[in-house]
């Protein structure tokens, strides 16, 4: 494998904030989901305990499973991408339209 442009680099650090960024949401979510009735009912205090342990272990196993998947299916080379991507659709502002 060569070396890596600067559009190469810059698009996967664009890739990995998304997948932190929507991982990080996956997992607010899953914690919120799980919990909350912790915070709307009136439970015993094991139970309460017992949703927010799994909220939270269940909120970290969906951030991994999110981050893992996006990073999975981001092309690892050029030659990965579909025919024809990258390319400019139109004339433009890229220097290609002479």
């Amino acid at each position: 494998m060569g070396r890596r442009t600067q559009a190469e680099r810059d698009a996967m650090t664009v890739e990995i904030g998304y997948a932190l960024v929507s991982g990080f949401l996956v997992a607010a979510a899953t914690f919120a989901g799980i919990s909350s009735p912790a915070f709307f009912l009136d439970l015993p205090v094991g139970v309460g305990h017992f949703l927010f342990g799994g909220g939270a272990v269940l909120g970290a196993a969906a951030f991994v499973i999110r981050v893992v998947h996006v990073l999975w299916r981001f092309p690892r080379s050029r030659s990965d991408l579909p025919q024809g991507a990258g390319r400019p659709i139109g004339p433009g502002p890229t220097g290609l339209d002479t």
